[in-house]
């Protein structure tokens, strides 16, 4: 598999790319936090928690940093906690790592009208996404998929057989080829893939 390492622009300014849609069904599997300083996202007051336990949530570190919610831990390589959170007794999310090329549907809560959200699209590369809350050695999957401030921690899933392929955490205005400067995409949402937290969530959920 070839690996592209790209220059990333983070919209902080910007409010959301591509197309997203109310959804019933994301209020069904995400839940919203209320947070009041700027996001990966941008700024706003809104972001997304996945239940993974009757009592701990999946999310970005930077919505859990700034939320009501206690935190577990936090993920030292990428930019995602597990934080303290009544669920329901048993949600049993199954995740599964997605490839290059397949159709995924994102699912998350809107700032602009705090409203559950979707979109779908396809997952187009493997990148990094360096700042405070991601290393180097954090991979991100760039895609084609709509996504709007407030998004940010919520989930994304493998179309294929609705299995949690990882974490919403920003978006960029472009990814460039490191080497030749060439623009390989534009306006592209960003997400942590399971493969790269597997170890670290079954670890936290056992200690």
């Amino acid at each position: 598999m070839r690996y592209i390492l790209c220059l990333l622009t983070l919209c902080l300014g910007g409010c959301s790319v591509g197309d997203y849609h109310y959804s019933s069904e994301a209020h069904q599997r995400v839940d919203m936090t209320v947070t009041g300083i700027p996001t990966v996202l941008g700024i706003g007051t809104l972001g997304t928690t996945i239940p993974l336990t009757a009592e701990y949530s999946l999310t970005a570190g930077h919505v859990a940093k700034y939320s009501l919610y206690r935190v577990k831990a936090y993920n030292p390589d990428c930019d995602l906690a597990v934080v303290y959170h009544k669920n329901s007794p048993n949600p049993q999310p199954k995740f599964r790592n997605g490839m290059i090329g397949d159709k995924i549907n994102m699912y998350g809560y809107s700032f602009i009208s705090a409203m559950p959200v979707a979109s779908t699209g396809t997952n187009l590369i493997n990148t990094d996404m360096i700042n405070s809350w991601n290393k180097a050695g954090c991979v991100v999957v760039a895609t084609n998929a709509g996504v709007v401030q407030g998004m940010s921690g919520g989930a994304v899933y493998n179309a294929s057989d609705d299995s949690i392929a990882g974490v919403i955490v920003g978006y960029a205005a472009s990814i460039s080829d490191k080497k030749s400067g060439k623009t390989l995409y534009k306006d592209v949402s960003l997400y942590v893939p399971y493969a790269g937290f597997k170890d670290w969530l079954d670890k936290t959920l056992k200690s």
